[in-house]
């Protein structure tokens, strides 16, 4: 999986924050608070973001909605595992990974771990 572009980033961000669909209108009108984006530029990347999986859309009089179909915290588990891929030692970075959180990230990912099943021991271990 590839990261999101910018403008992916700041569709995705604005579908996630919303709790029903919205129009490519509506979230035109999200981004253009911040930034002028034409709205066959969102249109284009709404779409492609539907192409690959991340949105559904729905007809709504003569217009789509569009909802996420997947989370934002399972965005950041993938790029997470991808980074994790990249690595020749899992274990150390990981371990780089831990030292750099501040205490309240340690403490939920401590809670995480503990309420997450056990995977079989690796025999090499």
């Amino acid at each position: 999986m590839r990261a999101f572009g910018e403008l992916e980033s700041d569709i995705m961000r604005v579908v996630w924050a919303s709790e029903e669909p919205l129009s490519v209108q509506r979230i035109t009108d999200a981004l253009n608070e911040k930034r002028s984006l034409a709205y066959t530029t969102v249109m284009t990347v709404t779409e492609r973001l539907r192409t690959k999986g991340w949105l559904e859309r729905a007809k709504q009089g003569r217009s789509y909605r569009y909802q996420a179909l997947r989370s934002a915290d399972d965005y950041t588990a993938e790029l997470m595992e991808q980074a994790l891929e990249s690595s020749t030692d899992r274990a150390t970075a990981l371990l780089h990974f831990a030292g750099r959180l501040d205490a309240a990230e340690a403490a939920a990912l401590r809670r995480a771990l503990d309420t997450t099943p056990t995977a079989v021991p690796d025999i090499d271990s």
